[in-house]
């Protein structure tokens, strides 16, 4: 219901892993949003096995994804109808998962899951005067409120003030820095498969912070409070195309700070990895979401896929076709 910010991808990979550990074919849907290619048609990003499109056709999110999640396919297209018929016919998928769907009306759904931060909605403002898409009464179409960053009992709060029956707060949880080698990383140039890299060597001394996303001030503040020393931080906007002189300006910071490494988002990774080899050590810190309870979330799929309206069929037009 907002513009970014709120934690959607990070739910959409949390969501897709439980379906591929259930034995799930699950299909990532995203309209690609900041591709500098937006070519018409589907681009499969993922099949499940193999990245196979580049960050200029995928767009950063949805590359993030297919590397973050083996086992899900992922697909871009304006058009997640026709994403969705091509990866139920050509490549198996079992159940489909929109990425920043709840404005995507025209498409059937079983299930919608409304991400959301403690006030955003009901203190929110419809764009351009603020950040919501819709007005606030539009969150009742939900049937999960998930609120990033809040206990179980404020996010029960927060569902109440919206209309909606159930909800589960969601926790951000850094795991260890992971090194960005291209080697590793980049799948797409060298045709590679899904499997994680090596575990590289463990960063140490203080980071430089990295962000070009919807609030890079919290990437910042979940580094030191993951007890990393941060001696600079820089920030840009959302989707940002890094340029050369963008890792030059990092560069200067690292110096400057007599900083040992630099840290980044997962999302920032796959933007700034065609400038590699970097002149500083280079780490991407995955991001995991703990639900609270788990349950509300999770058995509210899991009901939706038993159920027979659950399953996506490739028969049939728009109405009723993928859910």
């Amino acid at each position: 219901l907002s513009m970014g910010g709120t934690g959607k991808s990070p739910v959409v990979a949390e969501i897709a892993r439980w379906l591929v550990a259930r034995g799930e074919r699950p299909a990532i849907l995203s309209r690609g949003y900041g591709r500098a290619d937006a070519e018409d048609g589907v681009v499969v990003v993922s099949d499940g096995t193999r990245v196979l499109a580049s960050l200029d056709r995928a767009g950063d999110e949805p590359l993030m994804l297919a590397r973050q999640v083996p086992g899900a396919i992922v697909c871009v297209s304006p058009d997640r109808y026709l994403a969705g018929t091509l990866a139920e016919r050509r490549l198996g998928c079992t159940i489909h998962v929109l990425d920043d769907g709840f404005q995507h009306i025209d498409l059937h759904r079983t299930l919608d899951i409304l991400v959301t931060t403690v006030g955003e909605i009901p203190q929110g403002r419809v764009i351009p005067a603020g950040r919501l898409r819709e007005p606030a009464d539009a969150a009742s179409r939900a049937h999960v409120l998930v609120v990033s960053g809040a206990t179980a009992g404020a996010a029960t709060a927060e569902a109440w003030a919206l209309g909606i029956s159930l909800s589960c707060g969601a926790t951000r949880t850094l795991g260890a820095p992971i090194a960005v080698d291209v080697r590793n990383d980049s799948t797409v140039r060298r045709g590679g498969s899904l499997d994680p890299p090596d575990p590289p060597d463990p960063p140490s001394g203080t980071i430089v912070a990295v962000a070009g996303i919807a609030h890079p001030e919290q990437f910042t503040a979940s580094l030191t409070e993951a007890g990393w020393r941060v001696a600079a931080s820089i920030a840009f906007p959302d989707h940002h195309r890094y340029s050369r002189a963008d890792v030059d300006r990092i560069a200067v910071a690292v110096r400057e700070a007599g900083a040992g490494s630099v840290f980044t988002t997962e999302k920032d990774a796959v933007r700034l990895e065609a400038f590699a080899p970097f002149p500083f050590p280079l780490y991407r810190v995955p991001l995991r979401l703990q639900f609270e309870p788990p349950e509300t979330l999770f058995d509210s799929i899991r009901v939706v896929i038993e159920s027979d309206g659950g399953r996506p069929t490739a028969e049939g037009g728009r109405p009723g076709a993928p859910a």
